[in-house]
């Protein structure tokens, strides 16, 4: 099988050769560890990874970028505004003010380079008028919004043999970065025609710029981040869900599905127990990275959703740190009960951390590697 024919087998309860081999990545200060106990410099750790367990790198066709942006246009001037005490005061590209520790440079507010704490000081959208601005941003003919070379690209995708999709933003996601989480909440009970407004426009430029991607190029996936869940419970309630969130994903569901799309997923931290049924109720079908420490429990999940969801993810990132019997307990916890029923490609519950030391992670990714099929029991 190809990549692309494994990773569509997997997630939609097919027969696969192997499963997908993908134990999780690393961040920066991961890595900076990592090279002190032997990985070396200037390397990509998961192509060193296939070799020290003498796994073959599968061939495939050169990777395409799209070259398509969902992102305002023009974005915002970056730019430091005060340093003092330590710490960074910028705006970013997205228009927020925005504080940051100078241990890092600015570029870390938006980019998951490493485990960053943030503190955000104002954002864009604070009211109707600044909303007015903000939509002058999003228009969808606007140069820059499709690369020139575009039907080219799309051409050369169709002929491709690894997996390809799109990741999107999903309107709790986009409002939030406009109004910042606690406005939005706020908004959403003082002002709900106002929110609705916004959700229903940032619903149109979706769909408006995924159009000529559609015609063109048959996705395998398409994946929405929507990090709406705390530690036990969602940000919003269930019932919030379905009256701001829930029609917005099955229209999207629908026009992604009827382009033949077959995989619709949703990126969310913490714990997502509550939501899964709403998800499931509009078509989404898979979801990851199924943080343990938040509450989340993939084997009980698959007992009561069955194949109606698929996962990616879900194996304790603490269990990995602790190596050993710990780590080959958690493996075999999750692992086999999954595989056996498929739609499910498990890794790290979330980007890989730094007390996750080299050996341990060689150890687990070579347990993980022998039950997915890709090393023999030896």
């Amino acid at each position: 099988m190809t990549s692309r024919e494994r990773f569509r087998e997997t997630l939609l309860f097919g027969k696969p050769d192997k499963v997908p081999f993908q134990p999780g990545g690393p961040r920066e200060s991961t890595l900076a560890r990592w090279h002190k106990e032997g990985l070396p410099e200037k390397v990509n750790y998961y192509e060193f990874l296939l070799k020290v367990l003498e796994i073959e790198k599968e061939k495939e066709n050169p990777k395409v970028d799209l070259g398509v942006s969902f992102k305002m246009i023009p974005t915002f001037e970056e730019k430091v505004l005060e340093h003092k005490d330590g710490h960074y005061i910028v705006q970013d590209w997205m228009g927020a003010i925005t504080e940051i520790s100078d241990k890092y440079d600015y570029t870390y507010i938006r980019r998951a380079k490493d485990f960053v704490t943030r503190k955000w000081h104002k954002f864009p959208v604070e009211n109707h008028r600044d909303w007015e601005l903000m939509k002058e941003r999003y228009k969808v003919n606007t140069p820059g919004r499709f690369p020139d070379d575009f039907d080219k690209r799309c051409q050369a995708l169709r002929l491709r043999d690894y997996p390809f999709g799109l990741n999107i933003n999903g309107p709790f996601w986009q409002l939030r970065e406009w109004l910042g989480f606690e406005n939005l909440c706020i908004l959403m009970v003082e002002d709900p025609d106002f929110i609705m407004e916004m959700i229903n426009f940032w619903s149109d430029f979706v769909l408006k710029t995924l159009e000529p991607i559609l015609k063109r190029v048959k996705l395998d996936y398409v994946l929405f981040s929507e990090d709406m869940a705390y530690k036990n419970h969602s940000m919003i309630s269930p019932k919030m869900v379905r009256k701001f969130l829930l029609s917005v994903y099955e229209r999207w569901v629908r026009v992604l599905k009827r382009s033949d799309c077959p995989l619709v997923g949703i990126d969310s931290d913490g714990y997502i127990g509550e939501l899964i049924p709403l998800w499931i109720e509009v078509g989404i079908n898979y979801c990851l990275p199924m943080e343990v420490a938040a509450g989340n429990d993939i084997v009980k999940y698959r007992k009561i959703y069955k194949d109606k969801m698929a996962y990616i993810g879900g194996i304790d990132k603490r269990a990995i740190a602790k190596g050993g019997k710990i780590i080959k307990k958690e493996v075999m916890r999750v692992v086999p009960p999954l595989l056996k029923d498929g739609g499910f490609i498990p890794s790290c519950d979330h980007g890989v951390p730094p007390d996750i030391s080299w050996p341990n992670f060689i150890e687990y990714s070579k347990l993980l590697a022998k039950l997915t099929g890709w090393l023999k029991n030896s």
